[in-house]
């Protein structure tokens, strides 16, 4: 069944460039090579493009004084939105306590809210309101954007790191 489709297709193609005159049976056949040829040129192009290499990179560092974490990033719209923020450059934020449990801070921007009730534990890291990112080191339960995770790490490691008060922390895809 395939065969008859895919012989009738490229029956049709030959007769239509037959009937333009521009082409014979014999020369369609190589039009086949540039179609390959300008994906393999896409391709090598996306490959030496730097921050296309970031993008697909499912990870993001999250520094503190001296201390870098390595996150992984959840698979949503939120997520995709902030990479492509961070594609700019690494973002600082200025983030506070908050119960006892978070460390909480702007990013500047609204970016795509994809909310659900989750259970956040050490190492979460959500979107909240569209606008704020949230470092958790305790638990927590509400309706929040998962954007990634800080993995291996507890809630009194990130404590020692981020201390009690404020904290200047920074994310980057690098």
């Amino acid at each position: 069944m395939k065969k008859t489709v895919v012989s009738l297709i490229v029956t049709v193609m030959l007769a239509f460039l037959t009937a333009c005159g521009s082409k014979t049976a014999r020369d369609a056949e190589p039009a086949k090579e540039p179609v390959v040829e300008s994906s393999s040129v896409s391709s090598a192009t996306e490959e030496t493009d730097s921050s296309a290499n970031h993008m697909e990179d499912n990870t993001m560092k999250i520094t503190a004084g001296d201390t870098t974490f390595t996150a992984t990033l959840a698979d949503n719209s939120s997520v995709e939105a902030l990479k492509e923020l961070l594609a700019e450059g690494p973002l600082t934020i200025s983030m506070s306590d908050y119960a006892s449990m978070e460390k909480v801070g702007p990013i500047g921007t609204d970016l795509p809210r994809n909310d659900e009730q989750i259970m956040t534990g050490a190492g979460d890291i959500i979107l909240y309101q569209g606008n704020l990112l949230v470092i958790y080191y305790d638990t927590n339960s509400w309706n929040f954007t998962r954007i990634g995770k800080i993995e291996g790490v507890t809630g009194e490691e990130l404590l020692n790191v981020f201390g009690n008060g404020d904290v200047t922390v920074t994310f980057s895809l690098e």
